[in-house]
């Protein structure tokens, strides 16, 4: 995102689904983690020589307490935002229009309008006879 514009819709839900989804990953770290006492795997075994594996916690578990929001309530929130996701991927882009040329153009073409029904006619007979006079030789 760039900086100096506001976030759209999209960034916006996305950035919420990002969060409810790394607090529930988290959780399930959490209790795969304190659940989890088997020994890890031989890198070696699989050919990924490079690749480190951490098979000590770093840290202990961390207690979460219980979640801030409910899991009935955070899917229902969650089909809500989907269901405004959608409408709004459904409407189409501003045009690109600048909205002050706009607004200048509708309000010069009433005046326009006036102008050309006043001088057209005029200018067209003039244009006319002089080409006819260039053609003919003949001043009419």
């Amino acid at each position: 995102m760039q900086a100096g514009r506001e976030p759209s819709m999209e960034d916006i839900l996305a950035s919420i689904k990002k969060v409810i989804a790394e607090e529930k990953e988290l959780r399930a770290t959490v209790g795969t983690v304190e659940d989890d006492e088997s020994p890890a795997e031989d890198p070696r075994a699989s050919g990924d020589e490079d690749v480190l594996e951490l098979t000590d916690q770093l840290a202990p578990p961390v207690d979460l307490g219980p979640p801030l929001v409910d899991e009935q309530i955070a899917g229902q929130s969650r089909q809500a935002l989907e269901q405004l996701q959608t409408v709004a991927a459904t409407i189409p882009a501003a045009p690109l229009v600048n909205p002050l040329e706009e607004m200048v153009r509708e309000m010069l073409r009433p005046i326009l309008k006036q102008w050309l029904d006043e001088h057209l006619p005029q200018m067209v007979d003039e244009h006319v006879k002089r080409e006819i006079s260039r053609i003919t030789g003949r001043p009419l």
